[in-house]
């Protein structure tokens, strides 16, 4: 049996002006609401857990909300970060993307834009919130192979060997579809479609940042699979040899 929790949204934004209109608006789409100020009480806020979705400003008064981003995926938050800026450039958008943000929105938008990203976000992480409370032993789901890569399509879990690997809701649907299809070119068109969905209004940059910070977390657990680029098409998952 499964226990259901609620979606808890923290919104990182140190202008009154401006948040006070998006705390009444996602509060009135029935999510849990958390405002902060600063990045410092930002990361303070997601370290005690429960937090489903950041919604993060860049200009933020103590620390920038690029570093604030970069420290929270560098602490283990794994749920979705929407950052939220009047900086509109696309170098501003890629470093977001780069570390470890999921959308981006460019200020003024309409709440109902903003909305719509929510949802998408949420849907792509709900589905991730109820492994961590599920009361079936984790050897029920688990595949029975354990040694090398195995993603547990039920759980929202991958490993390499013994050792689980951290991953965001992205990142786990990315990997997941290239497991299925291990060996098969992927092209970026199936990934966009299947990945993100049709509230995604965002450059593309967004799966290559996500194919990089995969691609360097499976190195850094010395995966024996390689992630590669095929040039003008997409993306291809393959068993290596290089796995000692």
């Amino acid at each position: 049996m499964l226990c259901e929790v609620p979606a808890s949204l923290l919104i990182v934004e140190d202008d009154d002006a401006i948040a006070a209109p998006l705390v009444r608006a996602v509060e009135r789409e029935g999510y849990d609401v958390s405002r902060v100020a600063t990045g410092s009480e930002a990361l303070d806020r997601a370290r005690l857990g429960g937090i489903t979705l950041v919604l993060l400003d860049l200009g933020l008064p103590d620390i920038d909300g690029l570093e604030v981003c970069r420290r929270l995926r560098a602490d283990g938050y794994d749920g979705g970060i929407l950052i939220l800026t009047a900086r509109s450039g696309e170098l501003d958008r890629v470093v977001g993307l780069d570390m470890g943000a999921d959308d981006y929105l460019a200020k003024p938008f309409s709440l109902s834009e903003l909305l719509a990203r929510v949802r998408a976000l949420l849907r792509r992480s709900a589905s991730a919130e109820p492994a961590a409370v599920a009361t079936q032993p984790a050897h029920d789901t688990a595949p029975a192979r354990t040694a090398g890569l195995r993603v547990d399509a039920a759980a929202r879990r991958a490993f390499v060997d013994d050792e689980e690997l951290v991953l965001t809701a992205k990142e786990f649907d990315v990997l997941q579809l290239m497991d299925e299809r291990r060996g098969a070119v992927v092209s970026r068109e199936t990934l966009m479609a299947e990945v993100w969905d049709e509230n995604w209004f965002g450059s593309t940059k967004t799966l290559d940042a996500t194919i990089g910070r995969l691609r360097q977390k499976l190195q850094d657990q010395r995966a024996p699979v390689a992630l590669t680029t095929v040039r003008g098409v997409g993306f291809r998952l393959e068993d290596s040899t290089g796995h000692a």
